[in-house]
Parts: C-alpha cells; structure tokens; sequence
C-alpha cells in the first residue's frame, strides 16, 4: 500500500507537470477577447467588474500580477499563468480521482499485483492527459478567465470528498466535509459552477455511511436538492437581503452612518454561529456541530464579496453597478441588469404584454439615507399566451425565425397572414404566404417547445460541444446551425457524409481550418467503455460520476435556457460535465486492460495496452489540437486595443457596444496606462444610472463627459425611455431665437404692416398701454407675443370697438399663422430640447417623458472651432451646423444621454463612435461622419458617402496606420487568427 501511495503521489505529479509545461509553452502572452481583458484590469487594480463578480479569483490574480514587478506589459501574462496552473492543479486532482475510483476495483486484493499497479496509474494517466488536451479546457486554460480557477474548485473538493471516503471511520474524518464547505464557500467568489458538484458528494456521504435503499436515495436527492437551492437561491442572496434590510433601519430610521446596518447584521450573524458551533460542541451534538461549521465556512469564503463593497466605495474607474451599498449588492448578485429567463412557467417568444406593472421598490444611496425608487417594470401576459418549461421566449425579433427552424413550427399557427389594403393575402417571392409577427393568433404547442429544447438547447448547445472535446472538430467558425460552420466531426468518412455532406470538396479557409480536428470518435468510445464498465464494477461509484456528468451538462442546459443566435460559443461552460467523462475514459482504459489481461496473463499486457492507448486517444488530441490551440505569439486583442485608442484624437470619447470592443480597450488604458485621455464609453452600459453616474467623474487623464444631468434625472426608473413627438409651440421661441435671420425679415414685414394698422384704429387712444406694449416689440421681436396680439385683434367684436381695418388685420394675422408652422416645424436647437427634456415640465408629471422634435440642430460656430475638428481637406463640405433628424418614435436612455453630451460638447472633445458599433446608435449622423481608422468621428461637415459612411481623412489614416498601428504579429507564420 506504501509502495502504491507513493506511486500515486508521483505520477500524479508527473501528469501535472506535463500538463503544466503544455499550458505554459501555449498560453497567450497579452490579453484575450471577451471577458478577458477586464478580469486582467479588475485583478491588477482591485476594481469591480460585471456580475456577481469573481472577488477570490480578483484576490489570485492581484497575487499573481505581482510576480510581473514594474513591467506592466507582463501583467497580462501573469494572469494566464494563473490559468494554466489552475488548469494543471485540476489535471493532478483529475488525476488522483480516476486512481481512487479504479483501485476500488481492486479492494480485495490484499496487495496490488504489478499489473494492477499499472492499470490503475494508466488509469490515470490516460483520463488525465485526455481532459489535459480536450478542446473546452485547454482553450480556456490559455487565458485569464474564470473558468480554469472554477474548474480546480471543482476537481479539488470531488477528489477531497473521495478522501474523505477513505478515513469517514476515523476520528477527525469530518475536517474533510469542513474543507469541502469552505472551497464551496470560495468558489462562491469565482463561479458558481463548482456548486453542482453538491449532488455528487452528499452521494458519497450516503453510500459510504449507510446501506442504499429506495428511500434513502430519494431522501439523498432532495437533501442535495434542497443544499443546492439553498446555497444559491437563498444564502447567496439571503443573506445580501436581509443585510439591507438591517441597513434601511439603521440608516433611514436610526440616523446612523451608511453601513452601520449591514455591519450590526454581520456581526450577529459570526456572533450566532459561533454561539451554536460552541453549544453543539458542548453538548456532543457531533452531526449538528458539523452541519453548523460547514455553513459557517460556506459564509466564511462568501463574504469575500466584502471586498466588491469596498472597492465599490472607493469609485474605482472600473465599477460596474456600483455595488457599494447592499441594495446595489443584492442586485449585484442577482445579474438584474441581465434580466430573467423563465425556468418553470412564463410567456412564448410571440406572446405580446397586455399590461405593465411597477416591480417591487428598492433604494438607492442617496446624501444621508436611502431613497425608494422603481427600478424597472414588468410585463404581464395573457395566461394563454404562456406555459410551462418554456424553452422558446425571447421576444426580440430576431430571434423568432431561429425558433420556428429550430422547433420546426408552422407559422400560420403562430401569426397571422400579411394583406394588403384590400384584405388580400400578401405573398412572397415563391408564392408562400407571409405573416405579420406584430399579430400573434396562437402559441407553440408543448411538443414544439420540446423540439426546440432538444434541437437547439441538448443538441446544438450542448452534444455538439460535448463532439467537438470526444468526436473532432469541423472548423472554430461559430455557426448558427450552418452545415459548414462549427459542427462536429468524427473524422470517419460516411458518418460525416451522412450528417453533413461530403466534407472532402469544401473551401479550403474551412478544409485548411487550423481547428478542423479529428478524433475519430476515438475518447468517446473510450468514454463509453469506461461508463459501462463502471456500471458494471461499482455501481454506486459510477451513479456518482453520472450525477456530476448530468449536473454540469444538461442540468447546465435547463438553467440557462438560451436563446438562439448566441454571441460566442458557449462550451466553456460545461467543463465539468467534460470533466467527468474524462474519469469514465480513464476507466475505459481499466477496461480494456481487464480484458487485455484476462486473455494474455502478463504484467506487460497492461503496459502494452497503455501504450496504444496513450497514443491513439490523448496522443491524437494533442496531435489535432495543438495548432490551434496554441497562443504563445498572439497579440491581437492588445492590438487591436491599440489601433482603436490610437485611431483617437486628444481626450476624445469613443463610443462602443459590445465585449471586444470595450474590455481589450479597458485593459490596455488600466493595466499599461496607454492613451487614458480616452474616455471608452459602453453604449450598452449607458442604460444603467450608475455607469452615467460615473461618466461623469474625472478619470486619469480623462475629463468628465459633457453630462448636465443630476442624478435625480437619470436614476433608474426615471427617464428610461422618451417618446419623439413633433410638439407644436414648445420650442418655438428657441427655434426663433437660431433662425432668427431666416425668419427676421418676414415678421418684421407683418410686424410694421400690423402696427401701422393699429396706428390708424382707435388702440392707441383708447388703450396707450396696449398699444405702447405692443410697440416694445420692435425692440425686441417676439413671434410668440405678436402672434397672441394679432388673434387677440382678429375678433370681429375687436375690429368694430377699435374701428381697425378687419381685412388687412385678418391678412396679417394669416400670414403669422403660416409664419408660426414654419418656425415650429424647423429644426430645434439639440441643447435646448434636452434641457426641455431635464425640465420639470408639468407634462411629465405622469412619468411620460417625451423630446418635442425629431429634427435637431448642433450649432458649429467656425470662428470658436479648434483646428482639428475640421481638418483642411474637409473645408469644402463644412457646415456651420449640424442638422440631422431621427426617425425613430422611442429613443432609450443611453441614446438620449449621447445626445445629452451632443448638446453640451460644443465641439470641444471629438466623439467618436467605434466601428463596430451598431448603425442603430448613430442617430442619422452619417453624413456628418469622418472616418479616421477604426472610428468614425462626429463632425461639422455633410457630405452623403454611403460606401464609406461619410467623409474619409487620408491624411489621418496614413499616419496611423503606417506609423503608428501595432498589428499584433498578424505576419507571423507561428500565429493562429481563430
């Protein structure tokens, strides 16, 4: 047993330190798309990053940015290194789990025979290496994300509690079931994937310590259910919400300092366990005792997120919903500003609300206490517009005609038909009818529902990746269900064929896809060998292992409930479930040496065995993923981020949309300080009052955004959304007072025709100070007043009381009235209708905001331009104002705040927009676009160049992009551009 221990421990530590070198020699030395870049920047400076935040995978990786020193260029690969360790920290725990799970085949034995011996560490050996070089894992173990740290969690805690297994009898056996709560409680901090493994483990505990039964499994499932749920649906925000609680009675109620509740609450919390852990502990209550230990250590590594508070509070330049007090945590933890997906019971993707209502209150941190707002509504439906396990729900419009493939619906049940003003059927190109999906006469049946779920959701969403790790790989091209994008493959001609077509003829940038990877099925069927080989050694072991699988695979599947059209693929996330089928292929490796073995009685069966399975299943994974997955030259991202910030003029702002456009941005001003004058502005974040909030703090060398709003204005709840009504008379003044030598002359003319009308009357004997006001006004023309005095004069009765010449009054007074629809209908000064819009207006009192124009006009006086707002090519197309209408009838809140700074910025900061911003951001302004690289800038010209969204600076362009650009190594035969 000696012997086997200390094989154990190093081969065990042999397999981590080849997966470790693998990770190290592949892993990306700069930043990575997606989430990336802002972990990077978040761990460096202890800021606040997107919901529920990974504080403890923060904490790892500040530790690990340390080992960069002052060379802030090196940060980036530091944190990657903090994956590829993690990553071969999970392969040794992988490890040491197949060899316990296998040696139990052997228990009987009273010493391991040779063969044993090799079959078990082969065991292994061979699981080990196959997850080491699986596409999902070592993908993310090149980068600074989460999901390599949650991955350990996960392996470290399944292996503690096999550990645990071996010693439940002994004194002290429970410090393990301790150890276990306090990881779960850490990984609370990085990802709450590790939390499925809860299943699994109570199944150890209930095997180990009592004789299986019908009942007590079922009592074993909803124990682990119940722990489950608990953890995550009411700890992890329980705990947040009654803080609150305490906190809005302190605060509100007591007069205390912010705070104050939320500490009172923690520390009667620490206080009360720790007076029930000592009673137990008195008492002998070992069970109890136990129980009360582990959730204190679930909350020990949970109030990690004490450190998203306090940063929070210190108003970092990264601080995503702002999360410094607990109404903003509990919201924080919740992903509120992602919204719900209906799980159990909710509307169809064609259902259409028939009614709104306000959602429960929460507060917000106002001087000296919280104040109560609505931070958003909720739709309600038709009941029959809804059902249970609704898998179809999203309602945007894109995404109804991926449900009706994917589901294979009829649309005529669901819509319907389009006709035309006669009521005739409208058809389409073929003759097929078409329908409105604005009018919705019926819902998806059940049936449907299912084949969605099952299609798209199980196949497309999950066996699919589950392929790409065990089968093969087509191409790393996302598809969206194309039959030449992102599918799996075995390698296998006529299996391939059949599923997808002859793959032999297709393009080459597909056939010569760096990431077309075989596997021939070979570790599937491995897999596959090894679960029913378990099942028929241990079966109480491989339920346990099927539970993890299901848990962390297609349990993943019900709970996210994801729409089609995703934007990234999404196999990282069932890591786990791949992690399991690892230990059955390790197992399969067990299998085919028992029967190996069973026909040539020698220790060297196994051994030969081994060999050919070493190199036919992780040797060939390595092989076919090596290129692709390997990343040791790659700057793209940081590039990228380069050429974007450098394609911007001095203190600019720079409007973006989406994940890689923004966070390489983020990373590169945060951690390697370059171009901080730069203000990245997240067109998609601006809807949240908490990120205009903190537009409009001064940031390194960025000034605060042309922002005039207060927070009463923009707090959620209030101004989420403006109607854009053409409102007669509300901005007719400001209108005048632009236009005023557009429109002077003329009601000057009616002005002096008019008054020399009254002069002949009997107004000014009868009435000197009406007609002395009315002679003001040719000091200081107002079309409002003279307009009111001239239907004043219009009356019949007036005409005759005053003895004024009726025709000619009537004559003026038509040409004001023409006068008057002009000016209204011109185009409003931008600045004055928002300062309408930030008004107190009376006619908002309902809530219903609305801008009263849809045609704006941005002043560009040339004599107060600085000289590169137009550069000198462009003097030809300048304009002295920027003119510009919007046809939309609704605009939301991040739209209104970029006209807020439109109206404000008087052209002293470029605002630039990213080109890979969505053209529904642009407000209709590209005629007043110039292009200067990788943004397209706002500016004071007009020139109508739809090929190239207005005007091009040359100039601009050349210098950067032959002087300044940084191309990432793009040239590089050694780099791979998935």
């Amino acid at each position: 047993m000696e012997n086997y221990r200390r094989l154990n421990l190093i081969t065990g530590w042999g397999i981590f330190l080849i997966s470790l070198v693998v990770y190290l020699l592949t892993i990306e030395p700069t930043t990575s798309f997606w989430d990336c870049g802002e972990f990077i920047a978040t761990a460096y400076k202890l800021e606040v990053g997107h919901p529920p935040g990974a504080p403890i995978f923060m904490i790892l990786g500040r530790f690990f940015t340390l080992f960069a020193g002052n060379d802030v260029t090196k940060i980036a690969i530091t944190m990657n290194i903090l994956s590829a360790m993690a990553s071969a920290f999970t392969i040794l725990f992988l490890f040491w789990t197949i060899t316990h799970l296998v040696k139990k085949f052997y228990d009987k034995e009273e010493k391991l025979s040779r063969g044993a011996l090799i079959t078990i560490m082969g065991s292994g050996a061979v699981g080990a290496l196959a997850f080491t070089f699986s596409d999902s894992f070592w993908f993310s173990a090149g980068e600074a994300e989460v999901y390599s740290t949650s991955s350990l969690f996960t392996a470290v805690v399944f292996w503690a509690i096999l550990k645990w297994e071996n010693i439940a009898d002994e004194p002290y056996a429970n410090r393990w079931i301790i150890l276990i709560a306090y990881l779960m409680g850490m990984s609370i901090g990085v990802h709450l994937l590790n939390l499925l493994t809860i299943p699994a483990i109570i199944f150890v505990y209930y095997f180990r310590k009592y004789t299986p039964t019908v009942k007590g499994i079922i009592a074993s499932l909803l124990i682990s259910g119940i722990i489950l749920g608990g953890i995550i649906f009411v700890l992890i925000p329980g705990l947040t919400l009654v803080a609150s609680r305490f906190e809005l009675i302190f605060v509100n109620g007591f007069k205390l300092p912010f705070h104050s509740g939320a500490v009172f609450f923690g520390m009667l919390l620490v206080g009360g366990f720790i007076l029930g852990i000592y009673y137990t502990h008195a008492k002998g209550k070992v069970i109890w005792n136990t129980v009360l230990l582990g959730l204190f250590m679930v909350v020990i590594g949970y109030f990690s997120y004490s450190i998203i508070v306090i940063r929070s509070a210190a108003n970092t330049p990264l601080d995503e919903s702002n999360p410094e007090d607990m109404f903003a945590l509990y919201s924080y933890l919740n992903r509120e500003q992602y919204g719900n997906n209906p799980l159990v019971y909710g509307p169809y993707f064609n259902a259409r609300p028939i009614s709104v209502e306000d959602e429960k209150p929460t507060y917000y941190k106002g001087d000296n206490e919280y104040y109560k707002v609505v931070r958003s509504r909720e739709y309600k439906y038709d009941r029959h517009s809804e059902g249970i396990f609704p898998r179809m729900w999203s309602n945007q419009s894109r995404h109804a005609g991926e449900y009706i493939y994917w589901g294979k619906l009829d649309e005529s049940n669901l819509y319907d038909v389009r006709r035309d003003a006669n009521g005739n059927p409208i058809r389409g190109s073929m003759g097929e009818f078409t329908y409105d999906r604005s009018r919705p006469v019926g819902k998806p049946t059940f049936g449907e529902n299912l084949r969605f779920f099952f299609r798209y959701q199980v196949g497309y969403m999950y066996l699919r990746y589950f392929m790409w790790n065990f089968a093969g790989r087509q191409n790393d091209i996302q598809g969206h269900g194309e039959l030449t994008k992102g599918n799996w493959i075995s390698g296998i001609k006529f299996i391939d064929r059949a599923r997808l077509g002859p793959q032999d003829n297709l393009p080459g940038f597909i056939k010569n896809n760096k990431a077309h990877n075989k596997y021939y099925m070979l570790p599937l069927l491995l897999g596959l060998i090894g679960a029913f080989f378990h099942y028929r050694k241990d079966l109480h072991d491989f339920w346990i292992v099927a539970l993890l699988f299901f848990l962390t695979g297609l349990a993943i599947v019900v709970y996210l409930n994801q729409y089609p059209l995703q934007p990234r693929e999404r196999d990282y996330a069932y890591a786990g479930s791949f992690y399991a089928y690892a230990i059955w292929i390790g197992i399969g490796f067990a299998a085919l040496s028992h029967w190996a073995s069973s026909k040539v009685k020698s220790w060297m069966t196994p051994v030969f065995i081994l060999l050919i399975t070493l190199l036919i299943v992780p040797g060939i994974m390595a092989k076919e993923n090596w290129d692709d997955h390997n990343r040791s030259h790659r700057y793209t991202a940081r590039a990228l981020a380069h050429n974007f910030l450098n394609s911007c003029r001095p203190n600019a702002i720079l409007f973006t949309n989406g994940d890689n456009d923004t966070f390489p941005l983020w990373y590169y001003q945060e951690v390697e300080g370059f171009r901080t004058d730069v203000r990245v502005v997240n067109l998609s974040y601006l809807t949240a009052d908490w990120y205009i909030e903190q537009m409009t703090y001064k940031f390194y060398d960025s000034d605060p955004l042309p922002i005039n709003k207060t927070k009463d204005k923009y707090i959620q709840g209030v101004r989420d959304y403006a109607y854009l009504v053409e409102t007669a008379g509300v901005l007719i003044q400001q209108k005048y007072r632009y236009n005023r030598d557009k429109y002077d002359p003329e009601l000057r003319d009616i002005y002096k025709k008019s008054l020399d009308l009254l002069k002949s009357s009997l107004l000014p004997a009868n009435h000197p100070k009406d007609f002395a006001a009315i002679e003001e006004l040719r000091d200081n023309m107002d079309p409002v007043k003279l307009y009111g005095y001239l239907r004043t004069f219009n009356t019949q009765e007036i005409i005759n009381r005053i003895e004024l010449d009726g025709e000619g009054i009537k004559t003026q007074n038509l040409r004001m009235e023409e006068l008057i629809k002009r000016i209204d209908g011109d185009y409003a000064p931008l600045k004055d209708v928002m300062d309408f819009f930030l008004s107190d207006d009376p006619r908002f009192k309902d809530g219903q905001y609305f801008l009263p124009a849809k045609k704006f006009i941005i002043p560009a006086d040339d004599d107060k331009l600085a000289e590169w707002v137009v550069p000198e090519q462009f003097r030809d197309s300048q304009v002295d104002e920027v003119r510009f209408s919007i046809t939309d009838n609704v605009l939301y809140k991040n739209l209104l705040t970029v006209l807020n700074m439109l109206g404000n910025n008087e052209w002293e900061r470029p605002i630039c927009y990213s080109t890979t911003v969505s053209s529904d951001n642009y407000l209709n302004l590209e005629d007043h676009f110039i292009r200067e690289n990788l943004i397209l800038r706002i500016a004071p010209v007009s020139e109508n160049n739809p090929e190239f969204l207005g005007s091009v600076d040359t100039d601009f362009m050349y210098q950067k992009l032959m002087k300044e650009f940084d191309w990432g190594g793009i040239g590089d035969p050694r780099i791979y551009m998935d």
